[in-house]
């Protein structure tokens, strides 16, 4: 399947952007921090893309995109979500899966919270927590670790360390490049943004949301706390909290032979749901 490339301006940034042809309901695919679009190569290289149109873009600051205009309000989870409609408005996109990773995971909430395209959701390294400091230590680990989370500037042996952190050894050359390359500042910026609880309460809008929501993490996650996901009640979970044997932080990089076939189980799914709500519609029109 071909990938297109393009740049599509928004006021945040402008957007580097992967999305191949796909006839099926387009999935948004949403990076963690340091990283890019790159990242989704091994769901681009499947029957995922033949099958739908996936769509792949570097957040502001990051990967091939350009740096924030307003670094103090683009780079919270509210500013990149704002970024994220912005692209899927200007795709033409009114129905999407969106899949978001890590920092994308979050950025994907957001999103959910006010834009009506998004009608299915997945989550990966993610807890949806909400406001506050507090709600944040119950979803992850507070360790050293997680301080380079919020660290603005990166020595090569940072880079190297969050590296093996969201990938272990199973990381891309071109990873490392990413990891220098992210602007700093967002690191600074969102992570103050989430500890003063600014934007949605992420817990809520998982647990009150309408449409499907799937999450899916690997079992040896070293960022977030997997029992976490036992105390949340979203009405509209798919299957159950899945968990992949085997994987990191980054379970669809690492294990794309178990990841792939849930994220397309989970979009026939969405598909369907979609179906039996328009089945009605068209009846009444005819």
């Amino acid at each position: 399947m071909a990938v297109a490339e393009r740049t599509i301006r928004t006021p945040q940034a402008d957007l580097r952007v992967s999305e191949s042809a796909g006839p099926g309901m387009p999935i948004v695919m949403i990076h963690g921090s340091g990283a890019s679009r790159a990242v989704f190569a091994r769901q681009f290289d499947s029957p995922l893309a033949d099958a739908h149109r996936l769509v792949a873009f570097d957040l502001p600051g990051h990967g091939q995109s350009s740096d924030a205009a307003d670094p103090m309000a683009d780079y919270t989870l509210t500013g990149l979500a704002r970024a994220a409609g912005h692209l899927l408005d200007d795709l033409g996109i009114d129905r999407a899966i969106v899949y978001g990773w890590s920092l994308g995971g979050h950025v994907a909430i957001e999103l959910a919270s006010f834009h009506p395209a998004v009608h299915g959701l997945m989550l990966t390294g993610a807890p949806p927590v909400s406001k506050g400091f507090f709600g944040m230590l119950r979803g992850f680990h507070a360790n050293w670790d997680m301080l380079l989370a919020s660290k603005k500037l990166y020595s090569e042996r940072d880079a190297e360390r969050f590296e093996t952190l969201c990938f272990g050894d199973s990381a891309d050359p071109s990873f490392r490049e990413a990891i220098l390359r992210t602007d700093g500042r967002l690191r600074a910026v969102v992570t103050r943004s989430m500890m003063a609880g600014k934007g949605a309460d992420q817990k809520q809008v998982v647990e009150q949301t309408t449409f499907p929501v799937a999450i899916v993490n690997g079992e040896n996650d070293p960022f977030i706390r997997l029992n976490y996901f036992d105390t949340l009640d979203p009405g509209t979970l798919w299957e159950q909290c899945h968990v992949v044997p085997g994987a990191g932080h980054a379970p669809f990089w690492e294990r794309p032979d178990l990841f792939n076939p849930m994220l397309s189980r989970f979009a026939e799914t969405v598909a369907a749901r979609e179906a039996d709500i328009a089945l009605p519609a068209r009846r009444r029109a005819g």
